[in-house]
């Protein structure tokens, strides 16, 4: 689970390293410059992996976040998202620019460092293919892992 008082509804804001915009030093690293706010989509890590792999062979994924439980996975998508979300087994919530943010850059070498306590990168800002996964792509990738978790369910 995440570790920051993350609202699953939809209305509360994420992450805690930074708190906005300009420069940010998560834990005294490199200075990280944010670029926009995002919104976080969490599902559960079996649905997630399935949906990463999908996007990875396919249309690219965005930067992804693990909890350190390795029980959650969230996808960063654009600041929006939230409003129309309505995928089941999953939830979008809005950051309102705090401690998240898409286009992360940083200086030549260095790593950006994750945006919210107790997590890791599955995907890292510099290893994605996009600053962000595309909402209609991801759920798209989600419904057909959800279908290929079930197909192999049921063969068990």
């Amino acid at each position: 689970m995440w570790e920051t008082g993350v609202s699953r509804g939809g209305s509360g804001s994420a992450g805690q390293a930074g708190g906005g915009r300009g420069q940010v030093v998560p834990g005294g690293g490199a200075p990280v410059v944010v670029a926009q706010p995002c919104d976080l989509v969490t599902v559960p890590a079996r649905q997630g992996l399935e949906a990463v792999d999908i996007l990875r062979l396919r249309d690219g994924v965005g930067p992804v976040l693990h909890d350190g439980a390795c029980d959650t996975l969230g996808f960063l998508v654009p600041p929006g998202t939230a409003d129309g979300w309505d995928v089941p087994g999953s939830a979008c919530t809005q950051t309102y620019g705090r401690g998240i943010a898409l286009g992360a850059l940083c200086d030549e070498g260095a790593t950006v460092e994750p945006p919210v306590t107790g997590t890791g990168w599955l995907v890292s800002p510099e290893g994605a293919g996009t600053a962000a996964t595309d909402p209609a792509v991801l759920r798209a990738a989600l419904g057909e892992a959800a279908r290929t978790i079930e197909a192999v369910d049921r063969c068990q």
